[in-house]
């Protein structure tokens, strides 16, 4: 009984942490930084259409991520399945000057996970303040399912936040953003991809918020510019969204992920795995 209380309490910190919209502001920046990992870098210029349909990898992993921490067991299972599938053709050998790559390797899958958790630990005490240990404790290992679940090993995945900034801390030091990663950032962040009429408008802000949320030697490495002017510009967006969001009402701020959820169960009841119903 007690341990069901408690994996339902960390259940609940991580939803309410996971539910707010705002946390989709660090999209750009999530994407950019799993790019700089040579190996996902490859398979998504290789194998995406990014320049074509710059949103799907976003709104996929937004599925993913919302079904997997929101969803009953038969969505999940159907998100992990949707994935699996996905990811298959994924795949190539090593060449002169890039590596190899498997959309199942279980150390990159680790990887991307870890960058949904630090970009979102990054937006949410930009505009809420320091987290608490104890709850930022509970948000880490909330992450864990979203590579768990897939091929990577939950055994791997660090338990608190000391341990989780001393992991990433590390790797940070490892990435190394090569042309690969710049030409699928410029697709995602450029006024000539194929965004929906009227998104282009947003992309000034997404660009400065992406940039504001990356650690420096990776936005140096993607090329941003980024001077003391644009550095005060940023944290006034960031500062002013911080007093704005809180007054928004719930079902404002947790429309991203009741919407993804609807998305994610109309897929899960039509694919012929779920419960069949009304």
């Amino acid at each position: 009984m007690h341990e069901a209380t408690h994996d339902d309490h960390e259940r609940a910190v991580f939803r309410r942490h996971g539910a707010e919209g705002v946390l989709l502001l660090g999209g750009g920046a999530a994407i950019l930084l799993q790019l700089a990992d040579p190996r996902v870098a490859r398979g998504v210029a290789r194998h995406s259409a990014f320049r074509e349909r710059p949103l799907d990898r976003l709104i996929g992993t937004l599925d993913y991520v919302y079904a997997i921490g929101f969803g009953s067991e038969h969505v999940a299972a159907e998100a992990v399945r949707t994935v699996n599938r996905r990811h298959a053709p994924v795949r190539g050998d090593a060449d002169d000057e890039h590596p190899a790559y498997t959309a199942f390797d279980a150390d990159a899958q680790r990887w991307v996970a870890s960058t949904l958790l630090a970009v979102a630990l990054e937006l949410h005490e930009r505009i809420d303040g320091p987290l608490p240990e104890e709850t930022a404790d509970t948000i880490v290992r909330g992450y864990a399912p979203l590579g768990s679940r897939l091929q990577a090993s939950g055994e791997a995945w660090p338990a608190t936040r000391a341990e989780f900034d001393a992991w990433w801390n590390e790797r940070l030091a490892a990435l190394a953003v090569g042309d690969d990663a710049r030409t699928v950032a410029r697709s995602l962040l450029s006024e000539t991809s194929g965004l929906p009429v009227g998104a282009g408008l947003l992309l000034p802000l997404v660009r400065l918020v992406t940039a504001a949320l990356l650690p420096e030697p990776v936005r140096a490495a993607y090329g941003f510019r980024w001077t003391p002017r644009v550095e005060r510009v940023a944290n006034g967006w960031l500062d002013a969204i911080g007093v704005v969001w809180p007054l928004l009402p719930r079902v404002i701020r947790h429309a991203p992920m009741r919407i993804s959820l609807r998305r994610a169960e109309r897929q899960s009841r039509y694919s012929g795995n779920g419960p069949r119903g009304r």
